[in-house]
């Protein structure tokens, strides 16, 4: 190891950045002064550059190469693109007797390949090993070495760390000693100015010394192994640059030449499609369909053979690459002296050694067993799985996603979740090539169509005019994935629309640009509501009220021509369409009625919904005239009619009940307000005045009726008591329809 070397090269530096410095000090002039601290920042940089390099160089632990290994490439063979936004990239090759392939990834890539990756050795080899860098945080790799880098330390502070190793100190005479240690100490120099410089203390064979480090020219450690510590660092701290790529080593053993495959899930680009449309007056449009892929990677796609997979797989990220550390408690170790006796809790449930592993195999192989039935490819008998035969469009699926190298030749794979979207493809038919880091349009749909035009009004879109739209079907035989659909109509542009995925056989609707030539006017009219239906259920009653509502869309044609105008409706599922009375088309949105109009002409549609509605109104604190109007209304039974008249009656008893309570209590009021006042008359009187004497008898008669009228209070309030329990008791127990 030259660590003496490297030494030096960086006191070398330090000189020179401490001459220029001074040399700056000394010219006293700003301008130059200027000059030379640039030039000297540039002259640092370049040789501070040139020791890096240096130093890169001699770091790097070199590797010593196995000659019984031979190295070998795997080209990109087969690649699916899926518009989740993830690709299956699939390698294939030959190799022979040992071989070791290796692959660069970047960082960010990493976590799929770990969770995807699939390797297999064909005829008769196999898998010996995957490795490749660790993602170790690089400050706990270099606390693992006898020389601590990670605070990127001074000169000063990595010396301080060799405290008792031997070193050889040119300065200029050669010291041979053992670090001590590294003081600081202050310094004058010029007028009221003082610096801090270190010092290196060594143990040599005539005592203690101490040295300047900025007057050393050479340090040599005379230990290797903490040499070879320092250079393990220095080249962990050098690869630590590189974090772009990282390598993944594969290696393959065998005898003889053997194809092998390595098949793994990587982030891709969305690919994308895009339409072209030609509307003809003959029912007739021509569709030109591409797709746009992005080859992101940095490795030319060479004759790879490409499918597009559209669908919606589920596809997550997961931090493999990162190393998991987890805590451990600290246990302190105890003296045999302070161990105490143990208090085991009784077990609640007695079981048999074995049983837990059991019943856990038996629960992963039915888990097993119904994700492998969800994707349907099995079928469950007991505890394991038969898999079933497969058709024809389920092995293409399978082998365009690179299963069928694997999957079918004994490895299983079940998943729990639902089908989250049908999946299709296009297979290219021929080899693609693209350079990285490049874009390419290619031709996937290229067939006629049939169509039909019309305009479509949706007043929730445009108020006033519909869109000038098309029907059409999808006779291509393909799978039609969303995208901009670009129309020419009459050899002119005609505007933009969107699909929704197509599959074949369906049609869909489309709008590219706002009909000016017609126009419509929706008209509503006020929602009616009459009682269809009374129940009572537990003191409550229930109206059904139904609910009519009418709107009235005129029509009308500015075109010379006869025009097809295609009117949509929202559709509410807890209506019911009375008119008109043909079953109309029906997304889950709206309701369509198509509606001719010819040329210059109106036409009307009207369309008539209804609905239920259910209104509640407690018996005890509805009033009579409520009661009275449902009764005349003729909608309820005679049981109803015969319980509404009872409550009526028994709340009619109640209420005069409570009325005559009331009267009573209010004369009671005045009689003792009319008794304050003949008090206070009768105090301005003599006791035999004939005034005094009449005060006197009309308060005995006033004593008289309010002692009547207490006892007949009483009993109001008993009878009104029993009258509303026995009221609450009918209408609780009150339940009819």
């Amino acid at each position: 190891m030259a660590f003496d070397q490297n030494l030096s090269f960086l006191l070398i530096l330090k000189e020179i950045r401490r001459g220029l410095q001074s040399q700056c000090v000394g010219l006293n002039c700003s301008t130059h002064m200027n000059f030379t601290r640039a030039s000297g920042s540039r002259w640092f940089a370049f040789l501070f550059s040139l020791f890096l390099a240096h130093l890169a160089t001699t770091a790097q632990p070199k590797k010593v190469a196995d000659p019984a290994v031979t190295t070998s490439k795997l080209p990109l063979s087969r690649l699916t693109l899926y518009s989740s936004g993830v690709g299956y990239f699939q390698r294939k090759g030959v190799v022979e007797g040992k071989a070791e392939v290796e692959l660069r990834f970047k960082v960010d890539d990493i976590n799929d390949l770990l969770k995807s990756m699939v390797v297999q050795d064909f005829d008769g080899g196999q898998v010996q090993t995957v490795t490749y860098g660790s993602r170790d945080p690089i400050t706990k790799t270099l606390k693992s070495f006898g020389i601590d880098l990670t605070s990127n330390p001074t000169l000063g502070q990595l010396l301080d760390q060799m405290r008792g190793e031997q070193a050889e100190i040119h300065w200029p005479n050669l010291i041979t000693g053992l670090i001590l240690g590294v003081e600081k100490k202050t310094q004058t120099v010029g007028e009221n100015k003082v610096v801090e410089t270190e010092h290196l203390n060594l143990v040599t064979a005539d005592g203690l010394q101490s040295v300047a480090l900025s007057q050393v020219q050479k340090i040599k450690l005379l230990n290797e192994s903490i040499n070879s510590e320092l250079m393990q660092a220095l080249g962990v701290l050098a690869k630590g640059h590189d974090t772009q790529k990282k390598t993944v080593s594969i290696t393959f053993n065998g005898q003889g030449k053997r194809n092998v495959s390595v098949g793994y899930i990587a982030q891709t680009p969305v690919w994308k499609t895009s339409y072209r449309l030609v509307l003809e007056d003959n029912d007739k449009a021509f569709l030109q369909g591409w797709a746009i892929v992005e080859n992101t990677s940095d490795e030319d796609w060479d004759n790879v053979d490409l499918s597009l997979i559209s669908g919606r797989p589920i596809s997550f990220t997961m931090d493999l690459y990162q190393p998991l550390y987890t805590s451990r408690p600290v246990v302190e170790p105890e003296l045999y002296l302070s161990l105490r006796p143990q208090v085991y809790s009784e077990s609640l449930i007695a079981g048999k050694p074995g049983a837990a592993d059991q019943l856990v195999r038996s629960k992963d192989a039915s888990r097993f067993a119904g994700g492998a039935n969800q994707l349907g490819l099995g079928r469950q008998s007991g505890n394991s799985l038969e898999f079933q035969s497969l058709d024809k469009g389920e092995r293409k699926l399978a082998e365009t996603v690179g299963l069928n190298d694997w999957f079918f030749s004994g490895v299983s794979a079940a998943a729990d979740g639902e089908k989250a979207g049908e999946l299709f493809q296009y297979r290219i038919k021929s080899l693609v090539s693209l350079v990285r880091q490049k874009s390419a349009m290619l031709p996937i749909i290229n067939d006629s169509v049939t169509g039909t035009k019309l305009s479509i009004y949706n007043s929730r879109v445009q108020a006033k005019y519909p869109l000038n739209g098309l029907r059409f079907k999808n006779t291509t035989g393909l799978h039609l994935m969303q995208g901009p659909v670009t129309v020419f109509d009459a050899n002119t542009y005609a505007g933009d629309a969107k699909i929704e995925d197509l599959a074949p056989g369906q049609d869909r609707l489309i709008s590219y640009g706002i009909d000016l030539h017609a126009e419509v006017e929706p008209r509503s009219t006020p929602q009616m509501g009459e009682v269809t239906k009374i129940i009572i259920k537990q003191g409550t009653i229930v109206l059904t009220r139904k609910m009519v509502q009418e709107m009235t869309y005129t029509v009308r044609n500015r075109d010379q021509k006869k025009k097809t105008v295609l009117i949509e409706h929202p559709y509410r599922s807890d209506w019911v369409l009375l008119e008109p009375t043909n079953k109309p088309e029906r997304s889950r949105e709206v309701y369509r009625f198509p509606v001719v109009v010819e040329a210059g002409k109106t036409e009307k549609l009207v369309v008539k919904e209804e609905t239920l509605t259910d209104e509640l109104t407690a018996l005890n604190n509805s009033p009579n005239d409520f009661i009275s109007i449902i009764i005349k209304g003729q909608k309820a039974t005679p049981k109803i009619l015969q319980a509404l008249q009872n409550v009526m009656k028994m709340r009619g008893e109640l209420d005069r009940t409570t009325a005559l309570r009331t009267r009573r209590e209010k004369e009671v009021v005045d009689i003792s307000q009319e008794q304050i006042r003949i008090r206070e008359n009768m105090a301005r009187l003599t006791d035999n005045s004939e005034l005094h004497i009449r005060y006197v008898k009309k308060l005995d008669a006033q004593e008289t009726s309010l002692e009547e009228f207490r006892i007949e209070i009483s009993g109001l309030k008993d009878t009104e008591g029993k009258q509303k329990h026995a009221l609450d008791e009918y209408l609780g127990n009150l339940n009819l329809e």
